[in-house]
């Protein structure tokens, strides 16, 4: 998927042009039932050691062998109450809860790697940017740049109430606030040091010239502040930036900040629209189309035949949570699926709770051959292995031809690969999906990553920090005019 493969192989008006390159993000979330509600019942599976820290350096380290582009980590900040109106459920089988907080092991994984990056989520909606900015330039230090964000909007009741706050903010102003917020961190990360303000002066007394470090003065509609940023430029200075979110709103705020975006659909042909209004909105604002990625939810159940492989199926089939899975969409969508018979079809109109996630509501107003129905016992069977995008099933090849089918009829331009057990289902992609990748020349090798950060995985080597057409360049420290802001 590195820009840079463009140019490899050609050697001439004649040959046919380079296959696009993947990335591959390995998806899982500090807690025990993640979108595979149940399995912590399978004898096969370690969820349950989550909140061990040798689970973390284990997965690290399995990734790292298989040449992972990252560790993807979801989060939420509230449970989800909306199936019977009550949290018990949500608790009960274990529906991402409980959830630790996903940063606290990166420095351990960091720690036994080179080349694997990290990829976070974390809300707009509940903390100062400066103290967001303040551990994400830490992060970013230590992991030696290999530190993104996936930066969300907050919608849960229960989240707010646990810090005080009665009503979430409407769903468009959430977008509105994540877009100051954003422009507040690029102040601080771009803006407020000079490249050369730490200059180790001896004969001086001097570390830091202070004369080169700005005071940031920011003063907006939802943020005010007065600083200079308290941590030195990172390696990326701005983490790369992963969005998640394909609304209205938020696909212009992904257009605008977004260098890749965190997309979920049940069909390819589904999810193509949205990718291309995206790229659309990106090139209206300057933006090269290209240059925003594009990373789908996928789930694998590989084995070395695709007989093999639906054995395992079978077998996973054994331990779900269904319920667990009708809680988890019912959260997403506000829809209480408890109330409707099994066979009913269902559609956003159904939904009686706003500021939910409006991207995957909108599901349930699209059908395709894959999906010709939404209903409640549709829903149970998909949400309980891998949420509900899709699942492939099958030998190496079979999986590869599907990835590829995505890249080609959705223009996704990676994979967010979730599991149903781990390590195991990791362990699959390491050791029999990337080798029939990189057989097909369109995963790269371990030498082409090697030594990057975050953002060089996707650009190309050298490029570090944000391009040159992205918004957050206008507040660089050598461009950056406040009074002009």
């Amino acid at each position: 998927m590195t820009e840079a493969t463009a140019a490899n192989g050609a050697n001439g008006a004649n040959s046919a042009p380079p296959r696009k390159k993947i990335l591959i993000n390995a998806f899982d979330m500090s807690t025990v039932g993640h979108l595979s509600p149940g399995q912590w019942k399978n004898p096969k599976d370690r969820s349950a050691e989550k909140r061990k820290l040798d689970y973390w350096v284990d997965l690290a380290k399995l990734l790292e062998r298989g040449g992972i582009n990252a560790l993807f980590l979801a989060d939420t900040y509230g449970g989800y109450d909306t199936y019977e109106g009550s949290l018990d459920n949500c608790i009960r089988r274990a529906a991402q809860w409980p959830v630790t907080d996903p940063t606290i092991p990166i420095s351990a994984m960091a720690a036994v790697t080179k080349n694997l990056a990290f990829a976070i989520t974390a809300s707009t909606s509940f903390e100062p940017p400066f103290l967001l900015a303040k551990r994400f330039s830490t992060l970013d230090h230590i992991t030696g740049g290999r530190f993104g964000w996936n930066i969300v909007t907050s919608w849960k009741k229960a989240a707010f109430k646990a810090i005080g706050l009665d009503t979430p903010i409407e769903h468009d102003e959430r977008y509105a606030q994540a877009d100051e917020y954003l422009r507040v961190l690029y102040k601080l990360w771009e803006g407020s040091w000079a490249n050369d303000a730490i200059t180790e002066n001896k004969e001086e007394d001097e570390y830091i010239d202070p004369s080169k470090i700005r005071s940031i003065k920011h003063t907006g509609k939802y943020f005010n502040l007065e600083t200079r940023h308290i941590v030195d430029p990172s390696p990326q200075r701005t983490p790369l930036l992963f969005q998640a979110g394909t609304s209205s709103a938020g696909s212009e705020f992904a257009a605008n900040h977004a260098e890749a975006i965190f997309v979920s659909s049940h069909s390819p042909l589904v999810l193509r629209p949205k990718i291309d209004n995206i790229r659309k909105l990106a090139a209206e604002k300057g933006r090269d189309p290209q240059s925003v990625k594009f990373f789908a939810t996928f789930t694998p159940i590989l084995g070395r035949t695709d007989e093999e492989a639906h054995e395992k199926y079978a077998e996973l089939k054994k331990y779900v949570s269904t319920i667990g899975g009708l809680v988890l969409v019912s959260g997403w969508t506000g829809i209480d699926l408890s109330k409707y018979p099994p066979d009913y079809d269902l559609s956003a109109k159904d939904a009686t709770e706003d500021n939910r996630v409006r991207s995957l509501l909108d599901q349930f107003t699209v059908t395709s051959p894959d999906v010709p129905r939404w209903t409640p016992r549709v829903i149970a069977e998909k949400a309980s292995i891998g949420g509900l995008g899709p699942v492939a099933i099958g030998s190496p090849t079979t999986v590869a031809d599907e990835l590829e089918r995505w890249v080609k009829e959705a223009d996704v331009d990676g994979f967010n690969v979730g599991y149903v057990t781990t390590p195991g289902s990791f362990e699959d992609v390491v050791d029999l999906l990337i080798p029939e990748l990189r057989r097909r020349g369109i995963y790269p090798e371990q030498e082409e990553i090697e030594g990057l950060t975050a953002r060089e995985k996707v650009y190309g080597k050298g490029q570090k920090g944000l391009r040159s057409d992205h918004t957050g360049s206008r507040y660089k420290y050598d461009v950056y005019d406040e009074n002009l802001a």
